[in-house]
């Protein structure tokens, strides 16, 4: 594993290793551009096979978080954390506490949120020890579960998507493959089925999936069968990384548009696969960015009306994209990429003007504050 390879490759501004035995605690938090604002991103909890992968994951992430900021609009710059542990097993009080004790000593240059195998309860416990960190429950003053708000955001995005493969955004009698079963693949499930969407869904957690496919009149699928279902959409919801050599060939889809994170595992390579199979891609951090969006706005003051007419906006952006992608003859990543370090290089500058302490650190104060009442 070559650290600080792995981190300049990327251009990470810092990379932070957490470490209490007593509590159980590992992290690596990353913090890859602070240009526009103080980094955001969740802290995702998961059971990685070793350091390295983890490393790697978290790199991924938060460059990933960049993007998105900087195309959905947001003055956020880009960060991600990971925990490596059991969520089911090794979650506790102690460890999220400690946790929250290093996210504060950052003081400010890095927020979290909940992501992949942490919730909003896990959020609360980072919370007393910390004011940097959004996605807490509304009783407190926060937004809660963000997922809503991510699955309208990618449903936009397939809408979107569909205009531009089959002249209309409609999503009547289309069939969607649905790959994960978690609150925002659920969520977006319910769209789809108001829609007149067909859906077909897999999980690992065949129990989960079956029950949402009860729910929405779908069709439950086996895991390892997913890729190759004939659908209109497939949209990955789970975990990153699933294009690649093995599954890219299986697909019989047009359009793949979902709400996973990374889901190119080697983007040049398999973004060319993808164009090769006249297969559409709607870049994973621009369509799924309504989540950042979300806890984005705890920090004005939550209201989740203003947070889905923000996250409606997707749908504009994945058309922009698209329009650039087939303007300049290049893949929909490079064309969502360009967007972003445009709009990074056209704001960065004016970040260089000193105007005191962060007002995003008075803003979260003030809900930390409310929240301790």
């Amino acid at each position: 594993m070559n650290v600080f390879g792995d981190i300049e490759q990327r251009g990470h501004e810092q990379v932070v290793f957490c470490s209490r035995s007593d509590v159980g605690l590992r992290a690596i938090i990353a913090i890859h551009n602070t240009s526009l604002g103080p980094a955001l991103g969740g802290t995702r909890m998961w059971t990685y096979s070793s350091d390295g992968e983890a490393l790697r994951d978290v790199l991924r992430l938060s460059r990933g978080m960049t993007y998105k900021a900087a195309i959905a609009g947001l003055n956020l710059g880009g960060g991600k954390a990971v925990i490596i542990g059991n969520p089911h097993k090794d979650k506790s009080e102690p460890l999220f506490r400690t946790y929250g004790r290093f996210v504060e000593g950052l003081a400010g240059r890095y927020i979290t949120a909940e992501d992949v195998g942490t919730t909003v309860r896990d959020m609360e416990w980072v919370r007393m020890e910390t004011k940097y960190v959004t996605g807490i429950s509304k009783a407190l003053g926060g937004s809660g579960d963000p997922s809503p708000v991510t699955a309208f955001g990618v449903f936009m995005g397939m809408k979107a998507c569909a205009r531009a493969v089959y002249g209309s955004d409609s999503l009547k009698g289309k069939t969607v493959a649905v790959q994960g079963a978690g609150n925002v693949a659920s969520h977006l499930c319910d769209h789809l089925k108001n829609d007149g969407a067909k859906i077909v869904i897999t999980d690992i957690y065949e129990e989960k999936a079956k029950a949402v496919a009860r729910r929405v009149r779908g069709t439950f699928v086996k895991p390892d069968k997913i890729f190759s279902v004939a659908a209109d959409i497939f949209a990955p919801c789970a975990l990153g990384g699933i294009l690649n050599d093995e599954t890219i060939p299986k697909l019989r889809c047009a359009i793949v548009a979902g709400g996973a994170n990374n889901q190119l595992l080697d983007e040049k390579k398999h973004s060319k696969m993808l164009i090769d199979r006249n297969i559409l891609y709607a870049p994973d951090y621009a369509i799924n960015a309504g989540g950042l969006i979300n806890v984005a706005n705890e920090l004005e003051g939550y209201r989740q009306e203003r947070a889905l007419k923000q996250a409606e906006g997707i749908y504009d952006i994945i058309a922009t994209i698209l329009e650039m992608s087939t303007r300049e003859e290049i893949p929909t990543y490079l064309a969502a990429n360009k967007l972003a370090e445009e709009r990074i290089q056209r704001i960065s500058p004016i970040k260089h003007i000193y105007t005191g302490p962060s007002e995003f650190a008075g803003r979260l104060g003030e809900l930390h504050r409310r929240a301790r009442v």
